[in-house]
This record gives structure tokens, C-alpha cells and sequence, in this order.
């Protein structure tokens, strides 16, 4: 099976400094895998680079998405092949509805140019199945949001933009233990609907994992994928902290 992304000998560099150093990962289609590790690790690096944000250089290495290198792609590009990031902080936009932010999105991204009746009532399907209110269609774009409702607002936008792949950078950040279950759920809804999707999930815990359940988890260090297994190997950092792997990589320099 072809791999739906595959990351190879992957180096970044942002103002001349490198960043992560060869960097190696292959997702399938319908796969679920959680990127684990300290801050300052390279995990928001690895997301912000897969989504072709300018600051971010390749120096070396290759990144294939869905058969399709691209390494010179712009963001939109990108997106237009089906990928999708999450953001961890996601941005407010005041003055710009959800609803308008997201016809605008959908019509640049796919050309749709459905009636505003058309789009409102795709709109208002999507928000029910996410059990989002309809009243957040007229607020203005994470004003005044919770950090919860933030990252229900990023689910909604995957729902609306039906990407192939999805890049989830820390969406349990700043969560309660109720507003992650939320999230969790929606994150869970999502891929139901959508069996192919593969997904990245970045996170420096373990306990998201608990709702949303990874195929694979591999932790990050020093700028490198050090470990990769199944979910249990979650419940051993959960455990043992990141020390171990670290230590362990320092005498191996």
C-alpha cells in the first residue's frame, strides 16, 4: 500500500538553524498517528512545515502527499490536495462570521459557488452532527471563544473543507477535562463520517489519546522521531515521562 503522506530524510532549517534533522514517517490512508514530546521538541515544526508555512525551509529530504511531492507547494496548494491543519492557537478574526470565513474557504478551495441557501443548510447539517449550535454561524470567527469552542471550530472547518488528511497540532491544549471529551467526540464524529482520512494528532500528553485512539504513536527528540509502537507506548511515557528517551539518546551521541 502507498503511503497517503510519506516523509523522507526530512531537515528544516528556519533562519539558517536547523530544526529537525532527518525526520522519517510514513501514514496510510484511514491511519491514525500521534506525534508525542517535550516543548521545544520540533512537533509544531513538523506541522507548520507539512502545511508549507514560508519560515519553515526544506534543506533536505522529501515530502510526498497522496502520490504528489510537495516540497515547493504553497499553503493553498497544499490544502487544495486535501491537507488540513489544526492550529494550536487557532487566530481571532473579528468582524468575519463563521459562516462567511467558511463559504469564502470552501469557495476557494473547491470553486463551489453554491447559493448562500445552498451553503447554509450544508452548514447547518455539519453543525449538527458536531452538536455545535447554530448560533456560533454569526459570531465572529474564535471572538470571545472558549479555548474548547476554538478547536470545535477547527473540526467544523474539516468538516465543511472534507479534507484527505488532517494535521491536529495540540488540539488538547488548554482543555479541561470536559471540553477535551467534547473535542475528542467531534475529532471521532469526523472520522466516522470519514474512513479514509488520515490523521496526525501532535500532543504532549497521553490522555487525548484515551478518546481518540492512535494506530501508531511516535516520539519526538531533539528535532527526531527516537521511538515508535503502538498505543501502549503512550501508556508507558504517561508512565516513565520523556527522560528515558532522552537520556537515552544523549549517550547514543
Amino acid at each position: 500500500m502507498d503511503a497517503l503522506l510519506k516523509i523522507e530524510n526530512l531537515h528544516i532549517e528556519i533562519d539558517g538553524k536547523e530544526i529537525l534533522h532527518g525526520v522519517n514517517l510514513s501514514i496510510n490512508t484511514g491511519e491514525v498517528h500521534a506525534l508525542m514530546g517535550r516543548n521545544g521538541s520540533g512537533k509544531s515544526t513538523l506541522s507548520n512545515t507539512l502545511m508549507g508555512h514560508p519560515a519553515y525551509k526544506v534543506s533536505k529530504g522529501q515530502i510526498t502527499f497522496n502520490g504528489t511531492t510537495i516540497n515547493n507547494l504553497k499553503s493553498n496548494e497544499r490544502a487544495k490536495l486535501g491537507l488540513f491543519l489544526g492550529f494550536q492557537y487557532p487566530l481571532s478574526i473579528p468582524g468575519v462570521t463563521v459562516a462567511s470565513f467558511l463559504r469564502q474557504a470552501n469557495k476557494a478551495l473547491k470553486g463551489d459557488a453554491v447559493s448562500p441557501k445552498e451553503f447554509r443548510k450544508l452548514l447547518y447539517e455539519k453543525m449538527d452532527d458536531l452538536e455545535i449550535d447554530h448560533a456560533f454561524a454569526t459570531r465572529y470567527i474564535n471572538d470571545g471563544f472558549s479555548g474548547g469552542e476554538k478547536k470545535r471550530m477547527e473540526i467544523l472547518q474539516m468538516a465543511m473543507l472534507e479534507p484527505k488528511f488532517v494535521i491536529l497540532d495540540e488540539p488538547d491544549s488548554g482543555l479541561d477535562i470536559d471540553s477535551l471529551k467534547l473535542v475528542a467526540d467531534s475529532i471521532n464524529k469526523f472520522k466516522t463520517r470519514n474512513p479514509q482520512l488520515g490523521i496526525l494528532l501532535v500532543t504532549h500528553y497521553q490522555r487525548i489519546l484515551d478518546y481518540v485512539k492512535p494506530n501508531k504513536v511516535h516520539v519526538f527528540v531533539d528535532g527526531n522521531i527516537v521511538e515508535s509502537g503502538g498505543p501502549e507506548l503512550a501508556l508507558e511515557l504517561e508512565k516513565k515521562g520523556y527522560d528515558w528517551l532522552v537520556q537515552r539518546e544523549e549517550v547514543r551521541k
